[in-house]
């Protein structure tokens, strides 16, 4: 790719790598953007101001006065090198599957070895085509718009395409949610019973409780989230993987439906327990 010309960058795929490069949690620190803007010889025309606005500065300026996008190019090749990753692999998978979920609207892609690439097919110009040609099930589930729960429990599960302990560890995060916002220790049926349930009204309520519609999506809510940890949870975390199989299909509707329930936590009233 460093030998072929590289044309223009849109600016929303310069701002789009520079989210993922200088993302808050996850991103380069600010040394290692400084570092890494120096050996691939691109000018920090901004240094010391937020992250991602450090590398669009830099990546625009140098495109815009050199006419091509060779500075975008030669920063993901630098940034991506695997030995930079050598003890930490799931970031190098994060990142890289963040970057062609990018890349893909210009017809490029970050390959295993952290080089760029032009693959088959062109370019996507729609989200559904970016998601299937970006080829992970991660990328399908942020164009759905899942709750950042779910993802936060199963993203290293999802970039090494492990299917199995994605959604066990996806389950994970409702009850982890309900002990949380009810703040009351507990697990499995008898922690939704005491959360959504009990005699004297749930502790975490999803609509007013007054009327008898009320009363039953508020009962129906909590079958919902037994039968979810039942399904999902439960049965991964006593078989093994070898004997359960857990499709791409299965996978995507599972971790909908827990991102379903997370929005409804979301708007829900909360009266931490005894």
């Amino acid at each position: 790719m460093a030998q072929s010309p590289v044309p223009p960058f849109d600016a929303n795929i310069i701002q789009g790598v520079a989210d993922v490069l200088g993302e808050t949690v996850e991103g380069l620190s600010g040394s290692e953007i400084d570092q890494a803007l120096a050996q691939a010889r691109i000018p920090n025309v901004s240094p010391g101001i937020t992250k991602r606005h450090r590398i669009f500065n830099a990546l625009a300026a140098h495109q815009n006065k050199h006419g091509n996008g060779k500075s975008l190019v030669a920063l993901i090749n630098e940034t991506m090198a695997p030995v930079r990753y050598r003890n930490e692999l799931a970031l190098h998978a994060r990142r890289m599957a963040e970057l062609n979920e990018v890349l893909i609207y210009a017809g490029l892609a970050v390959d295993d070895k952290g080089d760029v690439v032009r693959p088959k097919g062109g370019a996507a110009s729609t989200l559904d085509e970016a998601a299937q040609r970006a080829g992970s099930i991660r990328s399908e589930l942020r164009r759905r718009g899942t709750h950042r729960r779910v993802l936060d429990y199963c993203t290293d599960e999802l970039m090494q395409k492990n299917n199995f302990h994605a959604m066990l560890e996806a389950s994970k995060s409702i009850p982890a949610r309900l002990r949380e916002m009810a703040g009351i220790q507990g697990d499995g049926a008898g922690l939704v019973d005491a959360t959504l349930s009990g005699s004297s009204g749930p502790l975490i309520a999803i609509n007013d409780g007054v009327s008898e519609t009320d009363r039953a999506e508020q009962a129906g809510f909590a079958n919902l989230v037994k039968g979810i940890l039942s399904m999902c949870r439960n049965p991964t975390a006593h078989d093994p993987r070898l004997r359960r199989e857990v499709t791409d299909d299965e996978l995507l509707e599972a971790l909908t439906m827990m991102s379903m329930v997370h929005r409804r936590f979301d708007a829900a009233r909360s009266t931490p327990g005894p």
